[in-house]
């Protein structure tokens, strides 16, 4: 298949040499929950309930490890609403990452992603990337046809020259945002340590077959309040700024709203954590621990 997003650096298009600390750091942000199980669950795409409701919100510090410092150096937030398109009622997920103005001198990044969905079975039609990094923008159109199993994406590079690509999907293939919400939906009640849930994601033109590993469960203390978790370990794309494997840690909440508030990852050089710092419009009440 032809290659045709060659500025398409999102997440991961460069190598930790060539990328900028800051810049790694907000990419890790929005990958860290689409990725969120030694025995593989077999797991249907659709799921009986959901954690989420439009409205909500969620926003993150993200922190970088740098010898014995730890520097906060920007902040992401993830939000969805409620919309109607034509007769279909969708979900509409945004996710915005950008630098402290500190560190704007240094390498400043303004990144929007933004994904449609149905609400009824979450299959993305429509997820779209506007980023701007380091005085580099990157905008591309993604559409999914969950009919002919096929998605298209259309890229502008810096010279605003349009390319097309198209890729094979299956039918439980979702984009990296709409997994952010479909993950926290998975029902590990069931799983035990070790067990692996098979999740099929769409990103830079490319399907990968990865899976969420479930590790257990664990108290972790916020600035938001004291939460029972469950701990995950996404299985990492190799060739990025993160070390290949599952050794990223995640902790979502044990409760309904399944929320991610915790992580913490090695990376190339260095490691990154990823706070919460507020929930607001959640589905259910948060239940904190006792």
């Amino acid at each position: 298949m032809k290659k045709s997003l060659p500025t398409e650096r999102f997440f991961f298009a460069l190598t930790f040499v060539n990328m900028p600390v800051i810049d790694s750091l907000l990419k890790f942000t929005f990958l860290f929950i689409s990725l969120l199980s030694t025995n593989v669950i077999a797991q249907s795409c659709n799921f009986a309930s959901r954690a989420f409701q439009g409205g909500e919100s969620l926003s993150f510090s993200v922190h970088y490890n740098w010898g014995v410092l730890w520097v906060e150096a920007g902040s992401a937030t993830f939000t969805v609403s409620s919309e109607k398109i034509s007769s279909l009622s969708v979900y509409h997920f945004k996710g915005v990452g950008s630098t402290y103005p500190k560190y704007d001198w240094f390498y400043k990044v303004n990144d929007t992603f933004q994904a449609y969905a149905d609400s009824s079975e979450l299959k993305p039609f429509r997820y779209i990337r506007n980023s701007s990094e380091g005085g580099n923008r990157v905008y591309n159109d993604n559409y999914f046809d969950y009919r002919r199993k096929l998605a298209t994406c259309s890229s502008i590079d810096k010279k605003n020259k349009v390319s097309k690509d198209t890729c094979r999907i299956t039918m439980c293939t979702k984009d990296v945002l709409t997994m952010i919400y479909y993950a926290r939906c998975i029902d590990y009640s069931k799983s035990k340590p070790g067990d692996k849930i098979p999740v099929s994601l769409y990103l830079d033109g490319k399907v990968y077959s990865q899976y969420i590993k479930y590790t257990g469960k664990e108290r972790i203390t916020t600035d938001i309040g004291t939460f029972d978790c469950i701990r995950i370990s996404p299985l990492l794309i190799s060739g990025t700024i993160f070390k290949e494997g599952d050794e990223m840690n995640v902790w979502v909440t044990d409760d309904q709203n399944r929320i991610p508030v915790y992580i913490e990852t090695p990376i190339v050089v260095g490691a990154v954590k990823v706070k919460i710092n507020s929930v607001t419009g959640n589905r259910f009440p948060l239940v904190y621990a006792k």
